[in-house]
């Protein structure tokens, strides 16, 4: 009997032992309590980097002031927003993810509203539907070639983003500047191609409610502030 109890005491040590080193192991992996993270700009620059555009200054004419003639400056906006306040670092992740997007895709989105801009101009000094015909299946020809290179580089997210932003700099989404251009068929085919994975020409941009988080990144980025 002193044998066995000597056992059953060893085994029941272990046993505690083994529980309690399995307490702290948990412990120890367990989240601590949540710190609030505010996305004021040393942590927006420390999450996104450098800004990839400058805050710009233009000369505007000599003014008259005080009696003399000086010199005028305009400078180009400057938003102020309330700090945004994330509960927990995988809050501040998902929106700092979105502003890296940005800085990714939104130069492509601005050179695509150039391009946009440009052809609906020449478009329209074009005389006949077969001379607008020609020069569009030049452009899309031209087009490819310059911005397939770029877009196959995109990320899933990166490139549903990219047809939103398109979306918010044209005043038109993908779906609707093809059938404009290029016909209803092609549109739909597009469209249905982009539907293969999980993408939409047509979703549109919402800057107040489903794209706030999105547009105040746009507008700190493009002003030079992150």
């Amino acid at each position: 009997m002193q044998w066995y109890g000597h056992k059953v005491l060893e085994r029941f040590g272990n046993t505690v032992i083994r529980w309690c080193v399995a307490v702290v192991l948990v412990l120890s992996v367990m989240p601590c309590e949540a710190q609030e993270i505010k996305a004021d700009r040393e942590t927006d620059r420390s999450m996104t980097g450098e800004p990839i555009f400058t805050h710009k200054m233009y000369y505007t004419g000599m003014v008259e002031y005080d009696g003399e003639m000086i010199p005028s400056f305009a400078f180009s906006d400057y938003y102020v927003f309330k700090n945004l306040v994330f509960k927990n670092a995988a809050q501040a992740r998902k929106y700092y993810k979105i502003a890296n997007n940005i800085k990714k895709v939104y130069p492509i989105a601005c050179e695509i509203q150039a391009t946009v801009n440009k052809t609906i101009a020449h478009m329209d000094s074009l005389p006949t539907k077969k001379e607008k015909d020609a020069y569009l299946k030049q452009q899309e020809k031209e087009l490819k070639a310059i911005y397939y290179p770029k877009l196959k580089k995109l990320t899933f997210a990166q490139g549903k983003l990219l047809i939103k932003l398109i979306d918010r700099q044209c005043d038109m989404t993908g779906y609707e500047l093809i059938k404009k251009y290029m016909g209803s068929f092609k549109a739909g085919f597009y469209n249905a191609f982009a539907s293969l994975f999980g993408a939409s020409l047509k979703k549109e941009y919402d800057a107040e409610v489903d794209d706030r988080l999105t547009e105040r990144a746009i507008l700190l980025i493009e002003s030079g502030q992150m």
